[in-house]
């Protein structure tokens, strides 16, 4: 069984780039600078440099018509154009966090979550994949609770 995590398409936040503080304010973002480690970009899935300014936004991570309907604020870095993409193997930002992984089946109801300490994401997101009603695992901070990722079989 193979994996893929990727980084949430960057297209609906381009708009936003280049934006004052106030008109961001208007569309409900904020600019932040980077203090500490702590500021994942979900599309680069990297933590950003201290000193870098990010945007925080709303994102709908899982749209479904269901009671599971999620979304958070997450940060996107300004200018980040690809998402990443991980085959096989977790992102650097995974590592150092508590993760929430909350398996979905096709229909986009949770099936099954588990918490992965820091380092256990990989074994934890085969174990999710290991049951057949699983189709997309999303992957939260547990602290935050803020979306990081989606995972699906590769």
């Amino acid at each position: 069984m193979t994996y893929r995590i990727t980084g949430i398409d960057p297209a609906p936040y381009r708009h936003l780039h280049g934006l004052s503080d106030e008109d961001l304010a208007k569309e409900g973002v904020v600019r932040m600078t980077v203090t500490d480690r702590t500021f994942p970009c979900r599309v680069s899935l990297t933590d950003r440099d201290i000193g870098e300014t990010v945007l925080l936004v709303n994102h709908v991570s899982h749209d479904v018509a269901n009671p599971y309907r999620a979304s958070h604020a997450i940060f996107v870095t300004q200018g980040a154009e690809e998402p990443a993409e991980f085959i096989d193997r977790v992102p650097p930002v995974f590592e150092p966090r508590i993760l929430s992984l909350r398996g979905f089946d096709k229909d986009g109801m949770m099936e099954e979550a588990i918490l992965a300490q820091p380092g256990e994401a990989d074994a934890a997101i085969r174990k999710l994949f290991d049951n057949p009603a699983i189709d997309t695992i999303h992957a939260h901070n547990a602290t935050r609770g803020c979306f990081a990722a989606k995972i699906e079989r590769n």
